[in-house]
């Protein structure tokens, strides 16, 4: 456990190594808060009126929680795996007395800490800026679930990461891409980062939620605001834990044969 503590500090000093990266990272997070404050703000500019199942206080309720789920969520470290194994230093690690998926486990906590840090003082900011309204929980039970929600989607997103950053044992010319598919396109667009996925079609909604992307970030979100309860909450969590569970072992089978099929040759 010490050396993972290791690991933890060493990454959050590291985050400050490349502050400009860091700080485009949260200020693309910040102008695409502003699109969509400023999108749903006009549409229910009528105060009463109710859209889709959300008031105006809702709806931007979940515009600004996105700020701090994509901060606990989609900030990680992992997504440096393929270049690692592109360039033949994953060997490294191979040969030192830690689990690799830990160690990036670790790194990934390290940097939602440094995320969720500054996610916070973004929220004040906008805040004072805008001064939208809010829709606050205070169901103990609600919270406490959001909260397993948010665990459940950060091992999700990890495990797709973990999977999606194996291309390069076979194709290492081809990390980015796959990463570039599945965590920016697919992600952003089928987790409710850019809308609420409550306003397709319903035919869309009931094939998206058995896939795992709307429980990155958009079933939490409506657990928080109390869209979700009873026995949907109950099968929301358990659809989590089940591609949790299918993600792990896919994920260790796509690695067994990836080392396989690896030939280490770096550049």
């Amino acid at each position: 456990m010490n050396k993972y503590l290791q690991v933890f500090k060493i990454s959050f000093q590291q985050e400050f190594a490349y502050p400009l990266s860091f700080v485009m990272w949260r200020v693309r997070n910040v102008l695409q808060i502003f699109v969509v404050f400023f999108l749903w703000d006009t549409v229910f500019s009528f105060r009463e009126s109710v859209l889709f199942g959300y008031d105006r206080d809702r709806i931007l309720t979940y515009v600004f929680g996105l700020i701090f789920i994509k901060a606990f969520v989609l900030s990680a470290r992992a997504q440096d795996v393929a270049g690692e194994i592109a360039r033949g230093e994953i060997i490294n690690y191979l040969l030192k007395p830690v689990n690799y998926f830990k160690y990036w486990l670790t790194r990934d906590i390290s940097s939602k800490t440094l995320n969720l840090i500054f996610a916070v003082g973004e929220f004040i900011l906008l805040y004072l800026i805008l001064k939208p309204p809010f829709y606050f929980q205070t169901n103990p039970v609600q919270i406490t679930l959001f909260l397993i929600s948010i665990g459940l989607a950060i091992l999700t997103y990890f495990l797709l990461l973990f999977i999606v950053n194996a291309i390069p044992f076979w194709a290492p010319e081809m990390g980015w891409g796959g990463h570039f598919l599945v965590t920016v396109i697919l992600v952003e667009f089928l987790s409710g980062s850019l809308f609420p996925l409550d306003i397709l079609p319903v035919n869309i909604q009931n094939v998206l939620s058995f896939t795992p992307f709307p429980y990155i970030i958009f079933f939490p979100l409506q657990v928080y605001l109390g869209k979700v309860t009873g026995i949907l909450l109950f099968k929301g969590i358990v659809v989590a834990i089940f591609w949790i569970i299918v993600l792990w072992f896919f994920m260790n089978w796509v690695w067994s044969k990836g080392f396989k099929a690896y030939q280490a040759y770096g550049r």
